[in-house]
């Protein structure tokens, strides 16, 4: 029998610049949604998040939203989730969210979703976890991020093998492809 998988999915609440980027959020959801992984994110129906979850929802997936009191009427907290969380706080939120996953995989956002990848990206580092964690690239979006990982190893702060903790894809077909060697 196949163990049920869960995606954890951060993004922003925000649409972002591109057009491309709520298209990939839109394509993530519905491959999660077709491989029969649960979408787990942060519960909002707004920007990139609302993207990704009425998409996993359309083509018929399990969706997990966690969302704190505090964030309910700004990110329009979506009800109609197959399983929805609220939280008291933004610690929780990403604790209930994590915990109920099988692989991170981020897409463009803003500094909310930079705090939820860097949490769980220190949490590998430092031995709390092994699961795997992605950065969709969507035209580009996380190279800056690259650029800045390197920098740091690069002056010292971190060894070489954080390189190694974060695989960046290109596409949802790459990483369709890359979760799928991870959860083999």
């Amino acid at each position: 029998m196949t163990i049920p998988r869960s995606v954890c999915v951060y993004c922003g609440s925000r649409a972002g610049a591109k057009p491309a980027y709520a298209a990939a959020a839109r394509d993530t959801g519905e491959m999660l949604a077709t491989r029969d992984w649960q979408l787990v994110y942060g519960a909002g129906d707004v920007g990139l998040m609302g993207e990704v979850a009425r998409a996993a929802q359309t083509a018929g997936g399990r969706t997990f939203g966690v969302i704190p009191e505090h964030l309910f009427p700004r990110e329009v907290g979506k009800r109609d989730l197959t399983t929805f969380v609220v939280t008291e706080t933004m610690h929780e939120r990403k604790k209930v969210m994590f915990m109920n996953a099988d692989a991170v995989v981020v897409l463009p956002g803003g500094a909310g979703s930079l705090d939820e990848l860097f949490e769980v990206l220190t949490w590998r580092q430092i031995g709390l976890h092994e699961k795997p964690i992605f950065l969709l690239n969507t035209e580009g979006y996380w190279a800056p991020l690259g650029s800045l990982i390197d920098h740091i190893i690069e002056q010292g702060f971190a060894d070489s093998s954080l390189r190694e903790l974060v695989v960046t894809v290109d596409s949802v077909a790459e990483l369709e492809t890359a979760l799928v060697s991870a959860f083999a």
